[in-house]
């Protein structure tokens, strides 16, 4: 039993819609007992695709490597909120310019995944234990390392203007956990968070206490 297969599109070459529309009128393929043939059009090419239209604006024309407009917005609410979360695009690169803006401000940066981070807690501002890896024959071993947010703040210049703690993947942490990103700034008064708790269309952030369900009011 032989089958043929028709490709019916307005956006095919004349000679190949001829072709097909040859093969299809001559063909003595018998069909199947309740299936109707469906004819076809011998212009094609009058058929006319639909028309979409896209609203954009002023800011689509801007790469993600160039300046922003809203810079200014940015600074001032990193240091009014002083924990962010943000939603960069899914491509990814515009996000490297707010990071720049605040290195060039002074800011120094500590770069976490929250996948593989633990406790939020006790990773950043307490003495936490670490198991190395093994290979199933050798004990189990438990080392202890310092608080990495204390840490790093030990180490920087006279001159720096707090400390960064940009968190990427972190919309796998729990509310219990972003709870505690966000009242990091009022424990460590010189420490900034931004939080990287999901994508969008364009780069755009949220009071990470907003995010997080805690209250407005009490904020350092």
């Amino acid at each position: 039993m032989a089958a043929a297969c028709i490709i019916q599109t307005p956006f095919l070459p004349s000679s190949l819609s001829h072709t097909q529309t040859q093969l299809h009128s001559h063909s003595s393929i018998a069909m199947p007992r309740g299936v109707r043939r469906r004819r076809t059009s011998s212009t094609p090419h009058d058929q006319r695709g639909s028309l979409t239209k896209c609203n954009i604006s002023l800011g689509d024309f801007i790469g993600g490597d160039l300046v922003r407009f809203d810079l200014g917005q940015w600074l001032s609410d990193v240091e009014e909120h002083k924990a962010l979360a943000i939603y960069p695009p899914h491509e990814g690169g515009y996000e490297g310019r707010y990071l720049n803006r605040l290195i060039y401000k002074g800011y120094h940066f500590l770069d976490l995944s929250a996948r593989g981070l633990g406790d939020p807690e006790t990773t950043l501002t307490k003495f936490h234990p670490v198991c190395p890896a093994h290979v199933g024959k050798q004990p189990i071993a438990r080392w202890y390392f310092p608080p990495e947010v204390d840490y790093r703040l030990s180490l920087l210049p006279p001159n720096a203007k707090g400390l960064v703690v940009w968190i990427i993947e972190a919309k796998v942490l729990s509310k219990a956990e972003l709870q505690f990103l966000a009242i990091l700034p009022t424990l460590r008064p010189r420490v900034r968070v931004i939080a990287e708790c999901g994508n969008w269309r364009k780069f755009m952030w949220k009071p990470l206490k907003e995010i997080a369900e805690l209250p407005a009011t009490g904020s350092a």
